[in-house]
């Protein structure tokens, strides 16, 4: 079990203007296009559902503990009813030494990975996240008892002081490069000879060209992969001095050429929000959308040997 995966849930799409500082109401302006094609996703934020009445024969021995995180604090916590659950749970800490999981009570079921469900799981990371440095845990991370909680803390007492440390005071954005394949294509026409010839060469033959249409497709491909591999270079390179690390995940469909993560230290947020801005106005053919900040999923790998609760058990 990792305390890493972060959920997926769909962000809303605000566009930031290059003189707005992130917070401080864009997201609420609609979307906007500026001409350095900067993309600011702001993360939903999950409302607290209006309390309900609890399902019947649920019992306290029924009920799991379910985590989602673990930070740093000697005294007991209570962020209020935030938690998952038709009626939100209360979410409290569970203790060991100084560290403490951030937890609530839950049915001991397979939670589904639903819009409400996951956001829930956000909004009490985010929670967390305003006081204190947190190391989150996967969705659906559930225990049986607070007894288990406490063995995982005192099991992993060494690996979650350690990351605890290095996380310290940073957070995550995530940032996608987009391109348009076409377009690019058009520009490598013009400014590659060799594609160019050939293409010229491919319109005026009045016989076969599937030979060379072959080469020609093997000419952009080339062309595109290396522009590519260019461009995420240079961002990477550019970002280094306002980022703590980074992380390269799989770029997703033809369109995105680069999908990354940063750790930033929160005292360095506006200089990364400045130092996109100004990428995206010197990459203007480029679209950049980043969100965040995020707990720092992408850099904490803790793996977790306590069996957690199953259904049924």
């Amino acid at each position: 079990m990792a305390a890493k995966s972060k959920p997926s849930s769909r962000p809303r799409r605000t566009v930031v203007a290059p003189s707005r500082p992130p917070g401080d109401g864009a997201a609420d302006a609609g979307p906007r296009r500026t001409g350095s094609r900067v993309i600011r996703e702001t993360p939903p934020r999950a409302p607290v559902p209006a309390p309900t009445q609890p399902p019947s024969g649920k019992t306290a021995e029924s009920r799991g503990k379910y985590v989602y995180c673990v930070i740093r604090s000697e005294d007991p916590l209570r962020f209020g009813a935030i938690g998952l659950g038709a009626t939100p749970a209360e979410v409290h800490t569970v203790h060991y030494k100084d560290i403490a999981a951030v937890i609530s009570d839950t049915p001991i079921e397979v939670l589904d990975a639903t819009r409400e469900n996951v956001l829930a799981h956000e909004r009490v990371n985010e929670a967390v996240m305003r006081q204190h440095t947190v190391i989150p845990m996967s969705f659906g991370t559930v225990f049986k008892t607070r007894d288990d909680i406490t063995e995982l803390l005192k099991g992993a007492y060494g690996a979650f002081t350690d990351v605890l440390l290095k996380m310290e005071d940073k957070v995550e954005f995530g940032l996608k490069v987009l391109w348009d394949r076409d377009e690019v294509i058009k520009q490598i026409e013009r400014e590659d000879e060799d594609v160019r010839q050939l293409k010229g060469e491919i319109a005026s033959q009045t016989g076969p060209t599937y030979f060379a249409r072959v080469q020609y497709g093997r000419l952009v491909e080339s062309a595109l992969q290396n522009r590519s591999e260019r461009y995420v270079s240079e961002i990477f390179e550019l970002l280094r001095d306002v980022s703590v690390a980074s992380r390269a995940n799989k770029p997703i469909g033809d369109k995105m050429i680069m999908n990354a993560a940063f750790l930033v230290a929160r005292d360095r947020e506006s200089a990364f929000d400045a130092k996109v801005k100004a990428i995206g106005a010197k990459y203007d053919h480029l679209t950049f959308r980043y969100t965040g900040p995020w707990p720092p999923y992408n850099f904490v790998n803790i793996r977790l040997k306590l069996e957690r609760a199953k259904p049924g058990e």
